[in-house]
């Protein structure tokens, strides 16, 4: 990973946009700073397409896609798309509706399962707000020994479900969606050619369930704590900031701002 100071202006010119990711991202141990919420509005201010990348639950998306200056949130890691459709919003799922209720049976199922083998493990407390996963909390209220965690993926991997970790919970879903496919699913109907949008819109994020779209884009950014996941992070962003979470995220707006600033003036003269 290079410095962010490393990012060379011409990169920053050519981005249309920037996705990033919510907790220990933009979120500080889950607060939004004013540095990270001024940040959202200078980027937004500057022409950014903004787009929120979240494991957490499609109930917080439609709050952001109405509150913050974003033009979308991906939800549940990919598999719900939130966003505003004139003054009302708008939730689009991968599956019909006859579909997502089976897959929630089969949820409840593996949520039974995993209560008999880790009886301490917790749901997390904003699990009713989700419609494509179910998650427990290993880091948020409740801490969790690794050689715990590693118990609910392998129940969740016999359940034949997807596992994916992020710095504050554990997902299972049987949706097949990661980070990557739900940003790309929605640049492209917005009218964005696949290829380009890679080079064209940059990811921030901080931990291992991010990797997909630090694989997917060509200008990624992670915020100093990614450090201590690096280690379980399959691909690393291409750059890291000095600081971490929210404050590391206005980092990120700061330099692409000035970047810009500076190539427009550099392309007049």
């Amino acid at each position: 990973m290079k410095p962010l100071a490393a990012l060379p202006a011409e990169e920053a010119r050519k981005l249309r946009g920037l996705l990033f990711d919510l907790d220990d991202t933009v979120l500080s141990h889950g607060v939004l700073t004013r540095a990270a919420y001024d940040a959202l509005w200078d980027l937004k201010g500057a022409g950014l397409v903004l787009v929120a990348v979240t494991g957490r639950p499609s109930g917080w998306g439609e709050v952001i896609a109405r509150q913050w200056p974003i033009d979308a949130a991906i939800t549940e890691n990919g598999a719900v798309l939130v966003h505003r459709e004139g003054m009302a919003i708008a939730r689009v799922e991968a599956c019909d509706a006859t579909e997502r209720r089976s897959r929630r049976i089969r949820l409840a199922q593996l949520v039974e399962t995993v209560r008999e083998i880790v009886p301490e493990a917790r749901l997390t407390d904003d699990v009713d707000a989700r419609v494509s996963d179910i998650t427990w909390d290993i880091g948020e209220r409740v801490r969790l020994p690794d050689e715990r965690i590693e118990l609910i993926a392998e129940a969740i991997r016999a359940a034949r479900a997807r596992t994916t970790r992020s710095s504050v919970h554990i997902h299972a879903t049987f949706d097949a969606d990661d980070k990557a496919t739900g940003t790309m699913r929605y640049l492209v109907s917005r009218g964005e050619d696949a290829g380009a949008a890679r080079s064209r819109f940059a990811f921030v994020g901080d931990s291992p369930n991010d990797a997909a779209c630090f694989a997917a884009f060509t200008t990624t950014f992670g915020v100093a704590n990614i450090e201590r996941h690096v280690e379980r992070i399959t691909v690393a962003p291409r750059y890291i900031t000095p600081s971490t979470m929210g404050a590391g995220f206005a980092e990120i707006a700061r330099a692409l701002l000035e970047l810009r600033a500076t190539s427009a003036v550099a392309s007049r003269e």
